[in-house]
């Protein structure tokens, strides 16, 4: 049976997790090195205006996640009890993913590295439990 808003909310959650996932893992392994050389002026003020370019892409895929996530959560009720246990799992890294993506692009750490690298190993986490928990039940 064609479900247009199963398929709309699934969709909906990969591309957040993408957008949000990726652009850890491109500041991370691409934009922190590339501003290494500049001066702290100069890192200073490309960083903001990159964390203002993606701020609204953060905000975006976070109210993304949240919404495709509760949708699937009330539409697949049921599973066992490690079914929950890793699903509960994965919930706390993605709060984890939220808030460093929250602070990346309001603040202006200066441990933006660490915080990039943190966010995106909990990211890439998250889609092997994700993948997972599809395959299993």
């Amino acid at each position: 049976m064609f479900e247009p808003i199963g398929i709309l909310m699934r969709w909906l959650h990969l591309a957040s997790v993408a957008t949000l996932i990726g652009g850890m893992i491109y500041g991370w392994l691409v934009m922190v090195p590339a501003t290494a050389g500049l001066t702290k002026e100069s890192r200073d003020a490309f960083t903001r205006t990159a964390a203002n370019l993606f701020r609204p892409l953060v905000f975006g895929a976070i109210g993304g996640l949240l919404v495709s996530g509760a949708y699937n959560l009330a539409t697949n009720p049921g599973h066992h009890a490690r079914y929950y246990i890793l699903l509960s799992i994965k919930l706390m890294l993605a709060l984890h993913v939220f808030a460093v993506g929250i602070v990346v692009v309001t603040k202006n750490p200066a441990h933006r590295g660490r915080l990039l690298a943190g966010g995106a190993i909990s990211g890439l986490l998250i889609i092997l439990i994700s993948a997972y928990l599809r395959r299993t039940f």
